[in-house]
Protein backbone atom coordinates (compact mmCIF):
# COMPACT_ATOMS: atom_id res chain seq x y z
CA UNK A 1 0.00 0.00 0.00
CA UNK A 2 0.76 3.39 -0.37
CA UNK A 3 0.15 6.80 0.66
CA UNK A 4 0.02 10.20 -1.10
CA UNK A 5 -1.53 13.74 -1.05
CA UNK A 6 -2.47 16.18 -3.04
CA UNK A 7 -2.98 19.81 -2.93
CA UNK A 8 -6.39 20.20 -5.10
CA UNK A 9 -6.84 23.89 -6.86
CA UNK A 10 -9.90 25.83 -7.13
CA UNK A 11 -11.82 23.81 -4.69
CA UNK A 12 -12.42 24.83 -1.03
CA UNK A 13 -10.71 21.97 0.14
CA UNK A 14 -6.69 22.19 1.13
CA UNK A 15 -5.18 19.07 0.81
CA UNK A 16 -6.45 15.40 -0.27
CA UNK A 17 -4.53 12.16 1.38
CA UNK A 18 -5.50 8.72 0.13
CA UNK A 19 -3.62 5.16 -0.16
CA UNK A 20 -3.67 3.24 -3.79
CA UNK A 21 -3.07 -0.72 -2.69
CA UNK A 22 -2.66 -2.31 -5.82
CA UNK A 23 -5.50 -0.54 -7.88
CA UNK A 24 -7.54 -0.33 -4.95
CA UNK A 25 -8.56 3.39 -3.39
CA UNK A 26 -8.34 3.06 0.14
CA UNK A 27 -8.50 5.47 3.10
CA UNK A 28 -9.71 8.94 1.66
CA UNK A 29 -9.30 11.94 3.37
CA UNK A 30 -9.76 15.72 2.71
CA UNK A 31 -9.01 18.45 5.01
CA UNK A 32 -11.27 21.36 4.62
CA UNK A 33 -14.39 21.55 1.80
CA UNK A 34 -18.01 20.27 2.18
CA UNK A 35 -18.37 17.97 5.05
CA UNK A 36 -20.96 16.76 3.83
CA UNK A 37 -19.78 15.87 0.41
CA UNK A 38 -16.48 14.88 0.73
CA UNK A 39 -17.08 12.34 3.61
CA UNK A 40 -19.97 11.10 1.11
CA UNK A 41 -17.42 10.91 -1.71
CA UNK A 42 -14.83 9.40 0.46
CA UNK A 43 -17.78 6.71 1.32
CA UNK A 44 -18.37 6.21 -2.23
CA UNK A 45 -14.55 5.85 -3.57
CA UNK A 46 -13.26 3.80 -0.99
CA UNK A 47 -12.50 0.53 -2.17
CA UNK A 48 -13.09 0.86 -5.76
CA UNK A 49 -10.63 0.94 -8.31
CA UNK A 50 -8.39 4.01 -9.49
CA UNK A 51 -9.54 3.95 -12.89
CA UNK A 52 -12.93 3.50 -12.24
CA UNK A 53 -12.97 6.79 -9.99
CA UNK A 54 -10.94 8.75 -12.26
CA UNK A 55 -13.48 7.74 -14.87
CA UNK A 56 -16.60 8.54 -12.77
CA UNK A 57 -15.17 11.63 -10.87
CA UNK A 58 -13.33 13.53 -14.19
CA UNK A 59 -14.46 16.71 -15.13
CA UNK A 60 -17.38 17.23 -12.48
CA UNK A 61 -18.06 20.84 -12.00
CA UNK A 62 -19.04 22.71 -8.74
CA UNK A 63 -20.76 26.23 -10.49
CA UNK A 64 -18.84 27.34 -12.82
CA UNK A 65 -15.46 26.81 -11.57
CA UNK A 66 -14.32 24.36 -14.08
CA UNK A 67 -13.61 21.49 -11.14
CA UNK A 68 -14.80 20.68 -8.05
CA UNK A 69 -13.93 18.51 -4.58
CA UNK A 70 -14.49 14.36 -6.83
CA UNK A 71 -12.67 16.35 -10.09
CA UNK A 72 -9.70 16.91 -7.68
CA UNK A 73 -9.65 13.42 -6.02
CA UNK A 74 -9.62 12.21 -9.76
CA UNK A 75 -6.69 14.73 -10.67
CA UNK A 76 -5.47 12.86 -7.53
CA UNK A 77 -5.81 9.57 -8.50
CA UNK A 78 -4.21 10.37 -12.38
CA UNK A 79 -0.96 12.13 -10.87
CA UNK A 80 -0.91 9.29 -8.34
CA UNK A 81 -0.60 6.24 -10.90
CA UNK A 82 2.02 8.30 -12.79
CA UNK A 83 4.06 8.52 -9.35
CA UNK A 84 3.94 4.61 -8.80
Amino acid sequence: MKSFAYTPHGVCSAKIEFDIDGDIVRNIRFTRGCNGNTSGISKLAEGMNVDEVISRLKNTDCNGRGTSCPDQLARALEDAKKNM
